[in-house]
């Protein structure tokens, strides 16, 4: 049955036991290191909030988002976990921080004043929690080692400040034959021991990501942060051996309309796609502005409906695709059509269209569009 949610028969159905499986599978898996729900860019796409309360209703005990605004909306929602901002907050936003107590990241010494400035400003408990991250190698965001040390120095001898965490990002953590992870891991052991040779100990060292977490024990250290893992898809494959996890996102619409083309018709923007026989083409409302990749037809992209993989047939238009039913096909108006998803004995999954079209699954949830309604399943 379709859900009401919206004119246009098209939505993503996001699946909260799956998210709450996936977490206890985690935590588990990494216990007795502490989990970290990363729930920016909307929850990879899934929805922040309701991710966040199942996540945290399974046993993670943090959250952490991109962007200041991300935290807010958590807050707004009475969600009261620690929540980290995984980069550090801009100038504008740092008392807004401080006021709806979200956890800082800092590596700057610009960024760590203005924090002292709006923790004085502002009647909060003391000392305020802070996270300090060191480059070690990925060369995105992050202090120097030397440089982190020194700022982690700065927020322990500050009796208004907590040196609560010290961490770092993997930049290859997806690649377990690479050395460059253990290389990380030492710079970052290297750091913390010149800390604790000053007498300085945060309580949470963190470094590892999804990939981190499942593939390089070593690195799990007091808490881990898991992203993609969280929505069931795996950071790479082929990787190693993974605990199992449940895909949470399902991308599904109604069959809008059905017509019968004949032989030797091209179909959709360029005419790329000719049928070779006559056939039922079946018009499925979802498109590149809902986050399906333009060129997924193009690269083999299929459709689910009525149990049976068809093709993408042609161009990805904004608002709809074509799909190649056949000759004689029995699909009609209003049949399921599952763009990511299970149907029947058949699955598509987000590593498909990533694999077709050259990116990774990351980019496909966080692509499907604000347009297409969640439905959330528990």
């Amino acid at each position: 049955m379709t859900p009401r949610c919206g004119f246009r028969p098209a939505w993503a159905e996001v699946d909260l036991a799956a998210v709450a499986d996936n977490t206890r599978t985690l935590a588990s898996l990494v216990s007795p290191s502490i989990l970290c729900a990363v729930v920016k860019a909307d929850g990879y796409g899934h929805g922040a909030v309701e991710v966040a309360r199942a996540a945290l209703g399974a046993g993670a005990e943090w959250l952490a988002v991109a962007l200041v605004e991300e935290g807010l909306e958590l807050r707004a929602a009475g969600l009261d976990a620690p929540i980290l901002t995984l980069s550090e907050p801009p100038a504008a936003a740092m008392p807004h921080v401080v006021s709806s107590r979200l956890t800082p990241t800092v590596y700057t010494r610009e960024g760590l004043e203005v924090l002292r400035e709006a923790v004085r400003d502002a009647s909060v408990p003391s000392p305020f929690p802070v996270h300090v991250k060191v480059d070690t190698g990925m060369h995105r965001v992050g202090a120097p080692p030397d440089r982190a040390v020194e700022l982690a120095r700065a927020v322990a001898s500050d009796p208004a400040l907590e040196l609560e965490g010290f961490w770092t990002h993997f930049a290859v953590s997806d690649r377990v034959g690479d050395p460059f992870t253990s290389e990380q891991t030492e710079r970052f052991r290297r750091a913390l021991a010149t800390l604790a040779a000053a007498g300085v100990r945060p309580r949470l060292r963190h470094t590892a990501n999804s990939a981190g977490a499942i593939w390089h024990p070593d690195a799990r250290f007091d808490m881990v942060r898991c992203g993609i893992a969280l929505y069931g898809l795996l950071p790479a494959l082929g990787e190693g051996s993974a605990p199992p996890l449940r895909p949470v996102m399902s991308l599904k619409a109604a069959v809008s309309y059905v017509k019968q083309v004949p032989a030797g018709e091209r179909i959709s923007y360029g005419l790329t796609y000719r049928l070779e026989k006559d056939s039922v083409v079946a018009t499925v409302p979802l498109g590149y502005a809902d986050g399906v990749t333009r060129s997924l037809g193009a690269a083999g992209g299929q459709v689910l409906i009525r149990g049976r993989r068809l093709p993408i047939a042609g161009t990805v238009t904004m608002d709809q695709i074509l799909v190649d039913c056949g000759t004689g096909s029995d699909v009609e108006p209003g049949d399921e059509a599952v763009l990511i998803g299970s149907q029947g004995a058949e699955t598509i999954g987000a590593w498909d269209w990533a694999a077709a079209t050259g990116t990774i699954p990351y980019e496909v949830v966080c692509g499907i569009s604000g347009r297409v309604p969640r439905v959330y399943r528990r």
